[in-house]
């Protein structure tokens, strides 16, 4: 099924694993400024809606997330289309002003859509229910960077809430660990 038509399930309770990604799989991402506005996006994200972060790392070219809705309803929709356009607007508006020769890589060559930061959908969108399960996903999510050889340990990624599952406070983005279940 097609990512833009699957069915997604807003089951309140459920941990969700979001991962998103840029336009044509660029790599959007590669630069701190373009990671600090996704930061910016997400705490502004958890400033208005009710979720909580538990994970994430910002790839070069995509993100990884696992957030917790803590009200039944399509938190998660509202979450991600809060996040991706902050970022996407910052990065246009940023092009425009210092690079506008960069704007061809967000081409889409649409008329009604010329400009493109990341791939239309909401990308892959897992319920996870089991704690066991839930573990897996974080660990899958900070070894990412390891696995694509951009770093050794995935502590040596900056962009990643291994520091705060290390030492809260110590990431560039707080995460939510009191409500993370134990059991």
């Amino acid at each position: 099924m097609h990512r833009k038509t699957r069915k997604r399930f807003d089951g309140f309770g459920d941990a969700r694993e979001l991962t998103f990604s840029c336009h044509e799989r660029r790599a959007f991402l590669s630069a701190d400024r373009t990671r600090e506005y996704f930061c910016d996006a997400v705490l502004a994200a958890c400033e208005r809606y009710p979720f909580e972060l538990w994970a994430y790392v910002i790839m070069p070219e995509h993100i990884h997330m696992i957030i917790w809705p803590t009200v039944p309803g399509r938190v998660v929709s509202r979450v991600l289309q809060a996040i991706k356009q902050s970022v996407a607007r910052r990065a246009i508006a940023f092009l425009r002003k210092h690079n506008p020769a960069g704007l061809e890589q967000l081409a889409t060559g649409y008329a009604g859509k010329p400009l493109r930061f990341w791939l239309p959908g909401g990308g892959y969108d897992r319920n996870i229910m089991k704690r066991g399960t839930l573990l897996k996903a974080v660990d899958y999510i900070h070894n990412n960077p390891v696995r694509r050889g951009l770093v050794e340990a995935p502590g040596m990624w900056r962009w990643s809430s291994v520091h705060e599952w290390d030492e809260p406070g110590s990431g560039p983005i707080p995460i939510d660990l009191a409500s993370f279940p134990v059991t």
